[in-house]
């Protein structure tokens, strides 16, 4: 009762509706030009993090402390801000930092209200397309481009022969467990584009994503938006999304079965 209550409160998109335009805005006047980048895993792989990773953390943490300063938040760079209250934040400040460091557009901030653990809210905000992804209830989500907002609407009409597919490993998986799933490697027929992909599904242009290791910042952000679009999020061994790892993204419920069961030998 009291998630429905929350969810018809308008405070928290019409929040995140402001932040997307200042998060654009902050890209462009501060962090439009030179960076740093290190590398979180010192030469055990390549995990980038860059100074603009953590300027805008530190920006979105200051929006979100200002405005709800009880609330909880998590983020990928500074860790938690510990609270009693019910509602966190989480917030993954660029998505998709290998594109951002590479000068590819797909890059996005993402950020998540929680109520109990549980995202209700989300905003994936892409400042180099100029556009940004929300859900303002339980059923209502859209893109905001040129200040037109257009509902969001998954493709129900998506069948096993004709569904577009998404999928990334990020390592995730092996040569030989890839062997064991031929199926899903075919059906493989385009790039997973960080979080954008999973707008896309979001908008009707794809039908599956799937990835691998995703951590709860890379998913929590686009739950809401997911579902409120009509899409359907599990992991692979059909859990809830919401906890992370390898994530399944489908905009109905016959194409996800058929996947689940098409990844169950590495699930």
């Amino acid at each position: 009762m009291m998630e429905k209550k929350i969810i018809k409160n308008k405070e928290f998109p019409r929040f995140l509706n402001n932040l997307a335009k200042e998060l654009t805005k902050y890209y462009y006047s501060k962090l439009n030009r030179k960076f740093k980048v290190d590398n979180k895993l010192k030469g055990k792989g390549y995990d980038p993090v860059t100074t603009a990773d953590k300027a805008f953390e530190k920006f979105i943490r200051s929006k979100i402390s200002k405005k709800f300063p009880n609330h909880e938040i998590i983020g990928e760079e500074y860790g938690y801000k510990k609270s009693q209250s019910d509602f966190s934040w989480v917030i993954d400040p660029i998505d998709g930092t290998r594109s951002f460091v590479i000068g590819n557009p797909s890059w996005s901030n993402l950020i998540s209200i929680n109520y109990k653990g549980q995202p209700i809210f989300g905003l994936a905000n892409f400042p180099k397309l100029k556009k940004y992804y929300y859900n303002s209830s339980f059923d209502k989500a859209y893109v905001v481009e040129d200040n037109k907002r257009t509902k969001l609407l998954v493709n129900k009409n998506a069948k096993l022969k004709n569904m577009k597919v998404a999928g990334a490993f990020h390592g995730g998986l092996s040569l030989n467990k890839q062997k064991k799933i031929p199926q899903v490697l075919k059906l493989m027929q385009f790039p997973c584009f960080d979080a954008l992909s999973y707008t896309h599904l979001c908008e009707g242009k794809i039908d599956i994503v799937f990835q691998c290791q995703n951590k709860i910042w890379d998913i929590h952000p686009l739950i809401p938006i997911i579902k409120a679009s009509g899409g359907i999020a599990s992991t692979w061994d059909n859990r809830d999304a919401k906890n992370g790892g390898s994530i399944l993204i489908s905009s109905n419920k016959t194409i996800h079965n058929k996947l689940l069961k098409l990844l169950k030998p590495v699930s």
